[in-house]
C-alpha cells in the first residue's frame, strides 16, 4: 500500500510497484491534469511538486513517494479562482494548445519558490541568490518544453505574475 497527500487529500493506493507517480496520478486518482508527454523525462509535461520540489512524475514511482505530499495543477487553482500564474497563462496566450501548459505552470510555481530561497542557477550572477530575470525564466524553465513555441508568452506570463505576487 502506498500512501501520499496529493492536493491535501490523502490517499492509500494498492499499485503494482512499477506504476509511475504519473500514471498512479492519471489512472488511479483520475487527476488527467498532469501530462504523459515523452514518458522519458524530457519534456517537463509531467511536471509536479513533490514535498514543494518539482519533479518529472514520469521518472519515479509511485511507491517512492510513501508518507509524500504531491501538489498537480489541479491543487494551484479551478476554472473560477484562477492562481496568478494560471491567470497570466490566460492573459497573456501562454498556453496555445495547452498540452504542456500544466507542467510549464507547475515548474514556474517552483521556479517562484526557488528565488525566494535564493537558489542561484547557472545564469545567476553569483552564489548568493538570484533575482527575477528573463535569462532566468529561461534557464529555469528550460526542462519544459512546447511543441507550438510559445516560449516568449509563457515567458512573459511568468513574469507577470511575479509582479503580481510581490
Amino acid at each position: 500500500m502506498t500512501t501520499f497527500t496529493v492536493n491535501g487529500r490523502s490517499h492509500a493506493l494498492a499499485l503494482d510497484p512499477r506504476t509511475t507517480l504519473l500514471d498512479a496520478l492519471r489512472d488511479h486518482l483520475n487527476l488527467t491534469g498532469t501530462k504523459k508527454g515523452c514518458d522519458h523525462g524530457q519534456c517537463g509535461a509531467c511536471t509536479v511538486l513533490v514535498n514543494g520540489v518539482r519533479v518529472n512524475s514520469c521518472l519515479c514511482l509511485a511507491a517512492m513517494h510513501d508518507g509524500d505530499e504531491i501538489t498537480t495543477i489541479e491543487g494551484l487553482g479551478s476554472p473560477d479562482r484562477l492562481n496568478a500564474l494560471q491567470a497570466a497563462f490566460v492573459e497573456k496566450d501562454g498556453y496555445q494548445c495547452g498540452y504542456c501548459t500544466p507542467g510549464q505552470i507547475m515548474s514556474a510555481t517552483a521556479l517562484f519558490e526557488e528565488l525566494k530561497a535564493g537558489h542561484p542557477s547557472y545564469v545567476s550572477e553569483g552564489l548568493d541568490g538570484a533575482t527575477m530575470s528573463d535569462a532566468e525564466i529561461a534557464e529555469r524553465m528550460s526542462g519544459n518544453l512546447c511543441r507550438c513555441s510559445a516560449y516568449p508568452l509563457i515567458r512573459e506570463a511568468i513574469a507577470m505574475a511575479a509582479e503580481a505576487e510581490e
